[in-house]
């Protein structure tokens, strides 16, 4: 293929863009090479700007569920642009988006009785934490080792995705007051969770986790394990939050919570909420939220928050996410998972929902025990695919995601030349 375009447009980027990137991950330095500068994208596919056509399972990290550029979405864009871009006043758009979620949880989950959206889900993320601290009166955060959550300060401490494929386990410029208060701990460990509770229990606020953590690996957790966080944060007085930014919205409506059967007290969300455009949301019980401005001390704000062109590409895309979407996502993911793994590789494809990733040997549960070698590899498939016309996470700590607008014949595609890649090995 040819890439020339991409490989000026790169050289022009250096130039004026940190690692002529605008997010780590997508400089291509964990796979090697230069990065492809995309021009636009269509359904499951996506162009860059030398005219090269790929198919797209890295899907904007996640939002696009039902692919780019879907044209309920793009009407309701070009609907509200008619009106307005932003007002930072109150509008009926972001009344009807609350609303259409909230009436969608109250079958699952009765507790989420209240949500605030923000502009993206590491505000999401720093919102609930404040508010669980206000709720609580407590400081204490306890944190799990490989579990992303935005890059607050407060939670950029052996927080997986990027730091991972950087090979960096903590942010520089993040002053060591800054995570005092944050308990990290190994996942699938209940010894070291009661032993934190023991020792701080009286001063924690709450527990975060991703509950499907998909930002450093796939690392599927036992049911009784979340199950355990939930009791035991019960037992103490403290919050249990889920960062449902990937996964919110993807396993099901109700998210891990629904899919999984456990409720958090307090949700944050990002990525598919806002339909391809930049927003999230954090929600939860009716008695936190009063603490939560204007009506209580715990502060929050934003100029962007609510905006109307995001909400109505969000109430867009929510209305999409039917049952049969997701029971049709989830047979596709296991369809290609189910192949893959009749094989006889050194490699093996986990997955859940509409989500994949590559590992070698067993599941890993936690960041300490995936295979860090196994990366050379993925990186080698990654530019096998790309040159076949396939677009994966340039990470092999990234995870892949399928949308409703990829067909058979597309997973046959993808299927074929991954096959292709791992029979020469």
């Amino acid at each position: 293929m040819n890439r020339e375009g991409s490989k000026k447009l790169y050289e022009r980027a250096l130039k004026v863009l940190p690692g002529g990137v605008n997010s780590p991950v997508r400089a291509f330095r964990s796979v090697g090479g230069t990065p492809v500068f995309m021009e636009s994208g269509q359904g499951c596919h996506v162009t860059d700007v030398d005219g090269n056509r790929y198919l797209d399972f890295c899907n904007s990290w996640g939002p696009l569920i039902c692919g780019h550029r879907h044209p309920d979405i793009v009407s309701a864009i070009q609907s509200q642009l008619e009106r307005s871009l932003t007002l930072g006043i109150p509008t009926e758009s972001e009344v009807k988006l609350a609303e259409f979620i909230l009436n969608g949880f109250r079958t699952n989950l009765p507790s989420i009785q209240k949500i605030r959206f923000v502009s993206s889900g590491t505000e999401a993320v720093m919102s609930a934490v404040r508010l669980a601290r206000g709720f609580t009166g407590r400081n204490k955060i306890i944190k799990f080792d490989g579990c992303y959550h935005g890059h607050s300060d407060a939670l950029l401490v052996k927080a997986g995705s990027g730091l991972a494929t950087a090979g960096i386990p903590d942010s520089s410029g993040v002053p060591a007051a800054m995570t005092s208060d944050i308990i990290v701990l190994p996942l699938d460990d209940e010894d070291a969770v009661k032993q934190a509770f023991k020792d701080h229990g009286n001063n924690i606020a709450g527990i975060i986790l991703e509950p499907v953590p998909a930002n450093n690996g796939l690392l599927l957790q036992r049911p009784e394990y979340l199950q355990f966080l939930r009791d035991i944060t019960r037992e103490h007085g403290s919050l249990l939050i889920f960062d449902e930014v990937i996964i919110g919205f993807r396993l099901a409506f109700g998210g891990a919570a629904e899919y999984l059967g456990i409720e958090p007290d307090l949700i944050t969300y990002g990525k598919i909420i806002g339909g391809g455009m930049p927003v999230g949301a954090f929600a939860g019980r009716d008695d936190i939220f009063k603490l939560l401005a204007p009506d209580g001390p715990v502060y929050q704000a934003g100029t962007l928050s609510g905006n109307p062109v995001a909400m109505e590409a969000g109430l867009a895309q929510m209305r999409l996410l039917t049952p049969d979407l997701y029971t049709n996502l989830e047979a596709n993911r296991k369809r290609i998972q189910d192949a893959f793994n009749a094989k006889s590789y050194e490699f093996k494809m986990t997955g859940i929902a509409s989500i994949f990733w590559f590992h070698r040997g067993e599941a890993p549960r936690t960041s300490a025990s995936i295979d860090r070698d196994s990366m050379k590899t993925y990186a080698a498939l990654f530019h096998h695919c790309l040159d076949q016309g396939i677009y994966m996470a340039p990470s092999g700590y990234e995870v892949g995601f399928l949308s409703s607008a990829m067909t058979d014949q597309d997973l046959d595609q993808f299927l074929d030349t991954v096959f292709a890649f791992f029979d020469k090995m």
